[in-house]
């Protein structure tokens, strides 16, 4: 059986402009990317019934939330029979696989989804105070934190990193090649922020951020936002684009909700949706054509590949030596677009917005050169994560 009874479709999606500092805000882009979407569908904003949107309107500073559900709503005067945001969901895919469900459920015929972003023109404009700048009482996980100076993820998951390389030898020479091979893409993408060629030596010589993380570790902050278009099977006919159907699905958290108390620390939610998602589907990993994994820092990449059954557990070092199985041209590509290490950190949804892309065959210079199928998507890191397989055929 495929996800939600293979109701659910993806009939389009689009992107608005992407750059660091370009002046514009998060609702200018998100409106961008959506009527993009919308146009390469074939659909008409008369038909999108439903909104669906990450994180939703909560209280975050730097240009994180480029733009809410209801502003998207407002703006194109759009009458939705279903609408959804949220952040205690898997992560950013969450959303995305609630439209499906809606989709499938008959709430919602074309559901209008959006992920914007304007980090890089916020934090320029001096909008993103470092939380250790803060005067207030530290609440929540912070209070855990911050008395210790841990006030970013590259902290938490540069301690994830350090235990897995202690238990298991992963080196960072060695993820330094998936980062590499990020760059190498990026260079194929015209709307990446780093095209620049890379070598191992920039890698490692570049300034450390929280050990063993440096700088080319750290996804890059830009502005820009996507849209992708979940449609019902039966309404996709006749649409501009072949559907590509959601083949399965994984949100599952079986432990707690934190960054640090998982039983197994050399594991994340990443091995919990996963799990969930092949329990659902005949397929397996030697099925998928390529991968779209989440690499906010790379070790979230490497974490996305042992996850989904690409490499056993412990074993992600030996499989990151063989740098060409996971480049362009090889058995397994990995982030075509460069991923958020070079692409630029759009949070997520970018990741699914190159999967339909490259199944669509309109990847431009950065096409997988073999015929593509069937596509795996890792989305989120730490306690918030989602993945899917996305199938291309009628």
């Amino acid at each position: 059986m495929t996800f939600v009874d293979d109701r659910a479709v993806i009939t389009g999606v689009g992107q608005s402009q992407i750059g660091r500092r370009i002046g514009r805000t998060g609702i200018d882009l998100a409106l961008e990317a959506a009527e993009r979407a919308v146009a390469h569908a074939g659909l008409s904003f008369d038909d999108i019934d439903g909104v669906a949107s990450y994180p939703g309107p909560v209280h975050a500073e730097g240009g994180f939330v480029g733009a809410t559900t209801h502003d998207v709503r407002d703006a194109f005067g759009l009458k939705t029979r279903w609408h959804v945001s949220g952040v205690e969901t898997s992560g950013q895919a969450g959303t995305l696989l609630d439209a499906a469900a809606a989709v499938a459920t008959g709430r919602a015929t074309h559901v209008l989804c959006f992920r914007s972003v304007w980090e890089a023109t916020a934090q320029a404009s001096g909008r993103a105070a470092a939380l250790t700048s803060k005067s207030t009482r530290a609440g929540g996980h912070a209070e855990f934190r911050l008395p210790f100076g841990a006030a970013s993820p590259a902290n938490w998951i540069g301690m994830y990193a350090q235990r897995y390389m202690h238990d298991y030898g992963l080196t960072r020479e060695q993820v330094g090649k998936l980062v590499i091979n990020a760059r190498r893409n990026a260079g194929l993408n015209p709307d990446a922020i780093y095209r620049d060629a890379m070598t191992m030596d920039d890698y490692l010589g570049a300034r450390l951020v929280s050990w063993p993380l440096g700088l080319y570790d750290c996804d890059v902050p830009c502005d820009g936002a996507t849209a992708i278009i979940v449609s019902r099977k039966e309404a996709a006919t006749g649409l501009a684009n072949t559907p590509l159907h959601i083949e399965a699905a994984g949100s599952a958290l079986y432990q707690r909700h934190t960054w640090d108390q998982r039983e197994d620390l050399t594991t994340m939610a990443a091995h919990d949706v996963a799990a969930e998602m092949w329990s659902t589907t005949s397929l397996t990993p030697k099925d998928v054509d390529f991968a779209t994994l989440y690499d906010g820092f790379s070790y979230l990449c490497t974490q996305w590949i042992e996850a989904l059954g690409f490499c056993e557990h412990g074993k992600v070092g030996q499989f990151l030596d063989h740098d060409d199985y996971y480049r362009l041209e090889g058995e397994l590509p990995i982030n075509p677009h460069g991923g958020q290490l070079s692409a630029g950190r759009l949070h997520g949804y970018g990741f699914l917005h190159e999967a339909c892309v490259q199944l669509w065959g309109e990847a431009g210079d950065r096409q997988i050169p073999k015929d593509v199928e069937i596509a795996a998507v890792g989305i989120g890191g730490g306690p918030e994560a989602g993945c899917m397989l996305i199938r291309r055929g009628e």
